[in-house]
C-alpha cells in the first residue's frame, strides 16, 4: 500500500512539474491581475474605442457640472441672453466682462485637454472607419464651438503627426472651418457606406443615438448646415453651397431625431436644483412674457415677488450684468430652469434646423418656403416641449416683447424698455430684415438653453435684440451696446504657447484692418490683450433676393 502511495505521489509530482514547465511560455499570464482585462479583450468588446467615443460625446456640451457651468451657463448663457448668476459674491464674472484668470481657463484649456486624448485614442488605435468617422464628427462639434467663441484656434496642427501636441500654431477661423467641412464630408461618406450597420456595434457606448448611424448622418448634415449659415455674411458662396449640400443629403426634420446626450445622471441639474447659482435671464423672459408664450410653464419655474398678501408669482428674470445684493432673495424672486437628473442634455433640435432652413430660403430661395419652415420650427418647438397652442401662437400679430422691471426692486435704474417690437406672425410683405429678426428670435427661444449657439447667432445677425449688460466692468475694452465679441485667450496660452497665440492675435487684427470680417461669424474683435477693438454685430443691410 505504501509503495502504491509513493508511485501516486511521484506521478503527481511529474504532472505538476510538466504542467509548470509547459506553462513557462505563458509566464506573463501568471503575473497579471486575473481580474484585469487585456488589451485584446478590451478591443474585442470595442471598449477602448467605445469608451473614448463616450468621452467625446460628453464634451460636445460638457456634461461635467463645473465645466458645463463655465462654458454654457456663465459664458454662453450670459452672452446669449439666457442666464444670469444669483451668487452675490461674484464681482468678477463673464456677464460683467471681467472674468478671473481661472474662469478664462475652463472654456479653452480644459475643453482642449479633455478632448484630444480621447480623440487621439481613437484615430491612433483603430482602423474602424465608423469609429474614426464618429470621432471626427464629434471633434468638429466640439471645436466648432471654440472657433465661434475665440476666432483663431489650434486645430489642424494638433493632429498632423499623431502626437499629443497642444502647443501648436493656430488656424484662423476660416482655415478651421474649411478643415471642419472637409472632415465632416469625409466622415459622412464613411457613415453612408455603413448606414445599415447594426446598432449593436457601438450602441453600448452611444449616449445620443444608441448606435443608429442613420441618425448620426442626419446630425452630421445638420451640423454642417448650422456651420454653413454661420458664414452667410463673410463667405456667402460657401455658405449657400454647403447649406444646400447638407439639406440635400438629409438633415434632422423631426423631434425623434433630436441630438440629445442621455447620461446615466444629468449632473448639470446641480446648477439649478442644488447650488441655485443661476436664474433665468431677463431677456428671454421679456420676449416670452410679452408673447404670452405657453412654453414657459414647461421651461421655467415661477418666482415670487413681494411678501404676504402682496406676494405675486410670475416669470421674472435677472438682467445680465447684475450682481444681486442677496442670493436668497434672487433665488426666490427669479425664475429657474425646470430640469431633473433624468433629463437629457440638448445638442440640437429639429426646430433649430427648420429655422435654419427658413433663413436659407429667405436669403436664397422661396419666400413661401421661408414662411413654411418658420412656422414648422414653431410647431416643432411646441411639440418638443409638449405644449398645445402652436397655431394660435403662429397667428399672433399683436403681442410684442415686454419692458423689463427689476424683480428685486433694489437696483437703481435697472429697468429697460422693450428692445424689440417684433411680432410673431410672418409678414409676406415685410422687408428682409424684419422677417430675419422673426426667424432668429423664434429660433433663440426654441433652442434654449444652448447659450453658446444663441451668442454666436446674436453676433452674426444682431438678433434677438438684447438689453445691454447692467454693469460693464471691462475697463472700457467692451462696448456695452454690443457686448462681448469673442473670448480672450487664457493666461496659460501666454505662458505655454506664447509665440503661437500672439501670432494668432496679430493675424486677427491684420485681417480686421483689411476688412475681411464683415458680419461676425468670426467673433470679431474683443481681444485678449489691451488695444482690442469692438465691432458691431450687424452687417450691411441686404435686400431680399
Amino acid at each position: 500500500m505504501n509503495k502504491i502511495k509513493t508511485i501516486i505521489r511521484a506521478v503527481a509530482l511529474i504532472a505538476v512539474v510538466s504542467a509548470s514547465t509547459g506553462c513557462l511560455d505563458n509566464f506573463e499570464d501568471y503575473n497579471r491581475n486575473p481580474n484585469e482585462a487585456t488589451d485584446d479583450e478590451l478591443e474585442r468588446d470595442n471598449y477602448l474605442v467605445g469608451s473614448k467615443l463616450t468621452k467625446l460625446q460628453n464634451m460636445v456640451i460638457p456634461s461635467e457640472e463645473h465645466l458645463y457651468q463655465f462654458v454654457e451657463a456663465l459664458e454662453g448663457g450670459s452672452y446669449g441672453g439666457y442666464v444670469e448668476a444669483t451668487v452675490d459674491s461674484w464681482e468678477t464674472k463673464f456677464s460683467t466682462f471681467n472674468p478671473t484668470a481661472d474662469w478664462l481657463k475652463a472654456p479653452f484649456v480644459d475643453v482642449i485637454t479633455e478632448t484630444y486624448p480621447a480623440y487621439r485614442g481613437i484615430i491612433n488605435k483603430t482602423d474602424d472607419e465608423v469609429a474614426v468617422a464618429l470621432a471626427n464628427v464629434l471633434r468638429v462639434a466640439i471645436m466648432n464651438r471654440l472657433a465661434d467663441a475665440y476666432g483663431s484656434i489650434p486645430y489642424s496642427k494638433i493632429v498632423e503627426d499623431k502626437k499629443e501636441r497642444l502647443t501648436v500654431p493656430y488656424d484662423t477661423q476660416q482655415e478651421a472651418y474649411t478643415q471642419m467641412f472637409k472632415e465632416l464630408d469625409t466622415a459622412l461618406e464613411a457613415l453612408e457606406r455603413n448606414r445599415d450597420l447594426s446598432t449593436e456595434a457601438f450602441g453600448e457606448y452611444d449616449q445620443v443615438y444608441n448606435g443608429d448611424l442613420k441618425k448620426w448622418i442626419k446630425y452630421a448634415n445638420s451640423l454642417k448646415l448650422r456651420m454653413a449659415m454661420r458664414l452667410s455674411y463673410i463667405d456667402e458662396q460657401t455658405a449657400k453651397a454647403k447649406a444646400a449640400e447638407a439639406i440635400a443629403d438629409g438633415v434632422i426634420t423631426e423631434n425623434a431625431d433630436n441630438a440629445k446626450l442621455q447620461p446615466e445622471l444629468n449632473r448639470t441639474t446641480l446648477l439649478w436644483n442644488s447650488w441655485q447659482d443661476h436664474a433665468i435671464g431677463a431677456d428671454i423672459l421679456c420676449y416670452m412674457n410679452g408673447y404670452k408664450d405657453p412654453r414657459r410653464a414647461k421651461m421655467f419655474t415661477q418666482g415670487t415677488v413681494g411678501e404676504g398678501d402682496a406676494a405675486e408669482k410670475g416669470y421674472y428674470g435677472l438682467r445680465i450684468g447684475t450682481t444681486p445684493a442677496n442670493k436668497s432673495k434672487a433665488v426666490t424672486a427669479c425664475s429657474s430652469m425646470l430640469i431633473t437628473d433624468t433629463d437629457p442634455i440638448l445638442w440640437m433640435n429639429a426646430a433649430e434646423i427648420a429655422f435654419l432652413r427658413s433663413e436659407y430660403e429667405l436669403r436664397w430661395g422661396s419666400a413661401v418656403s421661408a414662411q413654411n419652415f418658420y412656422e414648422q420650427g414653431i410647431r416643432l418647438s411646441f411639440e418638443e416641449r409638449g405644449v398645445a397652442g402652436a397655431e394660435d401662437y403662429i397667428a399672433d400679430e399683436a403681442n410684442v416683447p415686454e419692458a423689463y422691471t427689476d424683480p428685486l426692486g433694489v437696483i437703481e435704474n435697472n429697468t429697460a424698455l422693450p428692445q424689440s417690437r417684433i411680432t410673431i406672425k410672418w409678414k409676406e410683405d415685410a422687408q428682409f430684415e424684419e422677417n430675419l429678426e422673426r426667424i432668429i428670435t423664434q429660433k433663440w427661444i426654441a433652442i434654449f438653453p444652448l447659450g453658446n449657439e444663441a451668442w454666436a447667432e446674436y453676433r452674426r445677425t444682431g438678433y434677438p435684440k438684447l438689453m445691454p449688460a447692467k454693469d460693464n466692468k471691462s475697463g472700457g475694452t467692451v462696448n456695452s451696446k454690443y457686448g462681448m465679441r469673442r473670448l480672450p485667450y487664457p493666461s496659460e496660452e501666454y505662458s505655454e504657447n506664447r509665440t503661437n497665440v500672439e501670432a494668432a492675435i496679430t493675424s486677427l487684427f491684420r485681417r480686421r484692418r483689411a476688412g475681411s470680417h464683415r458680419g461676425c461669424s468670426d467673433p470679431c474683435s474683443q481681444g485678449s490683450r489691451r488695444g482690442s477693438v469692438q465691432s458691431s454685430p450687424r452687417r450691411p443691410w441686404r435686400k431680399r433676393r
